[in-house]
């Protein structure tokens, strides 16, 4: 069994005060990049709280999550799994279960990322879902990853060196914006709201950060150097 565990007002910063959930760690795919490594979920002040849900000290059920999805004022934006996946154990989304949420949201603005592996069966549930104002961006480790699942059609987001410059593309071409909330500090999800727009054609970069910053970044570092992605846009930005 999953447990959820929704927080109504967020003191985090980079969120602002909406509503976010983190969900038992088993949901979480062993085909993450970060899994072990670079999960900024694992380490810090998060951990504990993400510890306590796993082992069902916090939390309730799906069923008492979506109850608690449904107070949640119609047209507010929320964050679904600041740690934990969609459900379903490992690799497999439950796309029952994610149905259920999905329908806890409507008239809300929920957002979330995903590791779990673009194969046919999970896309198939993941466009259902953003079709009907939920929100999943593919969470990729490298640009490469990206273009891979902006081919899918997905909304995507990937994890860029801590010293990403602006104006950076995807081997593909495709424009990467860096979150707003890490070029300023007066920005957050709250006055944001770019992860929960299902439609867009281009990937949201985040800097990596967190304790586990070394690990986070050297998937994206060595894709990003071996396309020469940065050179690319330090010279874009001199024209």
């Amino acid at each position: 069994m999953s447990y959820y565990h929704l927080v109504m007002s967020s003191e985090n910063r980079k969120t602002g005060p909406i509503p976010v959930s983190i969900t038992s760690e088993e949901t979480c795919p062993q085909a993450c990049g970060m899994k072990g490594k670079g999960c900024y979920a694992r380490f810090g002040p998060l951990k504990m709280t993400w510890d306590k849900v796993s082992n069902g000290k916090y939390g309730s059920s799906l069923k008492e999550f979506c109850k608690k999805i449904r107070t949640i004022s119609r047209g507010s934006l929320w964050r679904h799994n600041q740690a934990g996946d969609l459900p379903g154990t490992g690799n497999r989304i439950n796309p029952q279960e994610l149905q259920q949420i999905v329908s806890a949201n409507l008239g809300r603005k929920g957002f979330t990322y995903t590791h779990k592996p673009l194969t046919p069966f999970n896309v198939k549930a993941f466009k259902e879902a953003n079709a009907q104002g939920f929100t999943i961006n593919a969470s990729a480790d490298t640009l490469t990853d990206a273009d891979k699942a902006l081919d899918a059609g997905m909304p995507t987001v990937a994890v860029l060196p801590v010293d990403a410059p602006r104006g950076l593309k995807t081997p593909k071409g495709r424009t990467v914006a860096i979150c707003p909330a890490q070029l300023n500090d007066k920005m957050n999800c709250y006055n944001c709201g770019l992860c929960q727009k299902a439609d867009r054609n281009y990937v949201i970069g985040f800097r990596a950060h967190g304790t586990a910053i070394r690990m986070a970044e050297k998937l994206s570092k060595e894709d990003i150097i071996r396309r020469g992605l940065i050179s690319q846009a330090i010279q874009a930005t001199k024209k």
